[in-house]
């Protein structure tokens, strides 16, 4: 906080507030105090001062300090400490509040605001009224205070008071408002504006005389008849400005009158005398034309009312889905919001300015909160962005940066921590493949080898035996003890059993081993040894 060497009210006081966003003006920049935002805007971007009467300086201004001055211990009793008056900035100089008191620490603030039953009615319920809400606001912002002390006193007998803590989502709303009211201001384009419509109905008509007797004896109904046709011809039915619609409600209102004005002249007419057809006629005709010119006004202005209201709420639309494309095409996604409920804005609006600051405060709040959201989408794509090597895992993506800030973060952390578990499970299963695939090799190599080392024994043991049919016979695997040893290469190369000669032989004669052991039994070997010999 930057503190600003000036009195309260003072000319270097006006100076500064009026280079600054003030406090007392962030209710209405919020849309909710008692100056509407389109004349903030327009004070701003034109820079003319807001002017107060004399009243208002003297008395209200007065009456004000001199609360503030009896009411001044009694907050300071409260919060437990000295309380200064002073007016600072925020340390980037941006925002700029006047306190009513502040502590030394600047841990602490107080806001007085005369006696007003309605505010302290909503103080007792624990609530700041919502025309000053946003004052405070901006003095927790500009003081990094802790709490505000707000006050609503006679400086008397009638006090209460309701404690506000700091709050950094509130304060991040205020900045983003005065952003984008700063954008407003920059844009600013005047709107044509007229003084306050009163309207008018048309001139008076003359007095209608009528005396009868019997007949009629005196009477000026052609020139009144005359004069009030060309009246009626002249009303205006062409409906464009605020003093059009109320000039056109007044003569409603007027052809009325002359409607009954006209009964009245019937009925006393009637009361001379029993049938006066022709005076009548004439008179229903000037009444008829009254009520003709009093309808077709009515539904021109009841018309008029709903088209230009149509064309104010549809030109708020347009503004606002342009602000949110462009957000869209910054950030590269869409921006899920909806388009506000701009008729329910002007629900009760009667005048065309009322109409548009209805529909511009509710538009300017829509592009604040669209804003916000483009900011978080934004900061969660960095997050997102961030994660290199894993943003494959994050294909929601548009669905995920809409979230918040913290629920991204998880999601982020637990879908890698999830994506690495799953990655480590994968690769401990392929080395136990690998694994396996290894082993699988090296025992069928090693049966290989064996196989080999039987087919020599074999060969040894038939030398005269056909090669192939010994690679066959040597196929031929071991069974029991022997065969584990075997397969282990703890025997050695030794002569094969009996028992293997006879499979090898049953095997290469398609026979039995009975009959296998048979040949084998009647084998001649010394005639063998001879022949070989």
């Amino acid at each position: 906080m930057k503190v600003i060497d000036a009195v309260q009210g003072s000319d270097e006081w006006h100076s500064a507030r009026a280079k600054h966003n003030t406090a007392s003006e962030a209710s209405s920049m919020m849309g909710v105090g008692k100056t509407s935002r389109n004349d903030l805007i327009r004070l701003k971007a034109t820079g003319d001062d807001k002017e107060f009467s004399r009243f208002t300086e003297e008395v209200v201004f007065a009456e004000g300090h001199r609360v503030e001055a009896a009411a001044r211990p009694m907050a300071e009793l409260i919060i437990g400490e000295e309380l200064y008056p002073v007016t600072a900035t925020d340390d980037d100089g941006y925002l700029l509040a006047s306190f009513d008191g502040i502590t030394m620490l600047e841990d602490a603030i107080w806001e007085c605001k005369q006696w007003n039953e309605e505010k302290a009615e909503l103080v007792r319920a624990g609530d700041v009224p919502t025309e000053d809400y946003w004052q405070v606001v901006q003095q927790l912002a500009v003081s990094g205070a802790e709490k505000c002390v707000y006050m609503v006193t006679d400086g008397a007998d009638r006090c209460e008071t309701v404690e506000v803590p700091y709050s950094q989502t509130d304060v991040d709303k205020l900045l983003s408002g005065w952003k984008q009211f700063d954008k407003d201001v920059t844009d600013y384009v005047p709107r044509e504006t007229a003084p306050e419509a009163v309207g008018r109905s048309p001139e008076s008509l003359p007095a209608l005389r009528i005396e009868v007797s019997g007949g009629v004896t005196s009477s000026n109904l052609d020139a009144f008849r005359d004069h009030a046709l060309a009246v009626f011809q002249g009303i205006n039915t062409d409906l464009k400005t605020d003093e059009d619609f109320a000039s056109a409600d007044k003569t409603t209102k007027w052809c009325k009158d002359v409607e009954g004005k006209l009964d009245a002249a019937k009925e006393a007419a009637l009361a001379q005398t029993a049938s006066i057809e022709d005076l009548f006629r004439s008179i229903d005709a000037i009444k008829d034309e009254a009520r003709a010119k009093r309808l077709e006004l009515e539904k021109l202005v009841k018309a008029r009312k709903e088209s230009i209201r149509s064309e104010i709420i549809t030109a708020a639309r347009e503004a606002f889905r342009a602000h949110v494309d462009k957000l869209a095409a910054d950030v590269l996604i869409a921006i899920p919001v909806a388009v506000p409920d701009f008729a329910l804005a002007i629900k009760g609006k009667r005048t065309i300015s009322s109409l548009h600051d209805a529909t511009d405060t509710l538009l300017a709040q829509s592009k604040i909160t669209a804003n916000e959201l483009a900011d978080l989408i934004r900061s969660n794509m960095k997050l997102i962005d961030a994660t290199g090597e894993h943003r494959g895992l994050f294909a929601d993506t548009a669905s995920l940066v809409v979230r918040e800030a913290d629920f991204v973060k998880a999601t982020i952390s637990n879908r890698i921590a999830e994506h690495k578990e799953a990655e480590r499970v994968r690769l401990e299963r392929d080395r136990e493949r690998i694994r396996s695939e290894e082993e699988a090799k090296a025992r069928a190599e090693a049966e290989r080898v064996q196989a080999a080392k039987d087919a020599e024994l074999v060969q040894a043991a038939m030398p005269d035996a056909d090669p192939n049919e010994v690679e066959r016979t040597s196929a031929i695997q071991p069974s029991g003890d022997h065969a584990a040893k075997v397969s282990r290469g703890v025997v050695g190369p030794k002569r094969p059993s009996d028992q293997m000669i006879v499979c090898a032989v049953a095997e290469h004669f398609n026979v039995s081993e009975n009959i296998a052991s048979r040949w084998l039994s009647g084998i001649d070997f010394a005639a063998l040894r001879s022949d070989a010999a």
